[in-house]
């Protein structure tokens, strides 16, 4: 048996999720011709999901993730590299 107590953390299942929700809308935005970064950046600064492609479903994807928990993933990656 094991002597010592596990640690189970839902934040890094959640923010590993909203990394590959991330992934796939970057890629659809590029596969339709936008750019990526500018139609995101648009997307977190306004809310507004029209910036986003309904292309592979990606802004049905998006909408899932609540804007400041999208934000905190994208610091913590930011400031670990």
């Amino acid at each position: 048996m094991h002597d010592k107590t596990m640690i189970f953390s839902i934040s890094d299942n959640r923010d590993e999720s909203i990394k590959n929700i991330l992934n796939t809308v970057y890629k659809a935005l590029e596969e339709k011709g936008y750019n990526p970064i500018n139609q995101i950046v648009g997307y977190i600064l306004s809310e507004d999901p029209t910036y986003i492609t309904t292309h592979k479903n990606a802004r049905s994807l998006i909408r899932k993730i609540d804007r400041d928990d999208l934000l905190e993933v994208l610091l913590k990656s930011y400031l670990k590299s």
